[in-house]
């Protein structure tokens, strides 16, 4: 029988605790093969950027001597696209951005490299699921990594996802006992106030450090936001085709008002 291919990357870099851990928690399985093509730095918040002017190296990763993939210098969309338009021989069955390091929530999902790389899986058409941890710091990923087990293996198993979509799940940092579910989610507005920190260097040049600043979110127990909050396991069904068709008609009608060949 051959077996379930599943590409795990993500946009902490190759050497993150979370994808170490789901990593591990997948090969147990021992019916799928899994292989890590990820960045082999932290790239964090680059979105869907790819790397068109320059050479992208690749150096083999071992865990515990195994060989189980590939440290790439690109980005989270380089990463799946070498992997599936060059490594592989065959496209993966499933492709796991994650287990990342802080939520991917509201507007914050544009900026996502997590995101950004499960996007790039489904336009390759490869059944993707983006996973995320409420947590900047460090933290025990072990249930994460078993519950994306369980989807991965529903996932593989009953079926797969609509074309163009993906699943970005979004796990709290709670003990399994105080996690109150799982819930469908739809994407919140929440979003981060930028603020800027002006300094000086030691020469006397300025520069400045981004920070930021949670900004008011609305309170709505079916948004992600809300639902990870309230220690939910948040699921949002999304997509990359960003054509707003409820305004087709609308601008139809605005745009015949040109009359371009008179």
């Amino acid at each position: 029988m051959v077996k379930k291919i599943i590409l795990l990357t993500n946009d902490d870099g190759i050497e993150a605790k979370g994808i170490k851990t789901l990593y591990n928690a997948l090969v147990r399985n021992g019916n799928w093969d899994i292989w890590i093509v990820a960045p082999d730095r932290e790239r964090s918040a680059v979105g869907h950027a790819i790397t068109v002017f320059d050479p992208i190296s690749v150096k083999k990763e071992f865990i515990d001597g195994i060989f189980c993939g590939y440290a790439v210098d690109g980005t989270p969309a380089d990463c799946v696209k070498l992997a599936i338009a060059a490594i592989f021989e065959r496209k993966p069955d499933l492709l796991i951005s994650g287990i990342n390091r802080g939520a991917n929530v509201g507007k914050n999902i544009i900026y996502s490299g997590t995101v950004s790389a499960a996007t790039e899986g489904t336009i390759y058409n490869v059944p993707s699921i983006a996973v995320s941890m409420n947590n900047l710091k460090d933290t025990d990923y072990t249930f994460a990594a078993e519950f994306t087990k369980n989807i991965a293996n529903l996932l593989l198993n009953s079926g797969s996802l609509p074309e163009r979509m993906l699943l970005n799940i979004n796990i709290p940092d709670a003990s399994a006992d105080k996690i109150k579910g799982v819930k469908v989610t739809y994407q919140s507005g929440m979003a981060f106030k930028d603020v800027f920190i002006k300094r000086e260097d030691p020469r006397g040049r300025e520069y400045y450090w981004m920070n930021g600043e949670l900004a008011e979110a609305e309170e709505d127990e079916n948004n992600d936001y809300t639902a990870l909050k309230n220690n939910y396991i948040s699921i949002t069904p999304i997509q990359h085709d960003m054509t707003d068709y409820k305004r087709l008609d609308y601008f139809k009608v605005k745009l015949n008002l040109f009359k371009l060949n008179e």
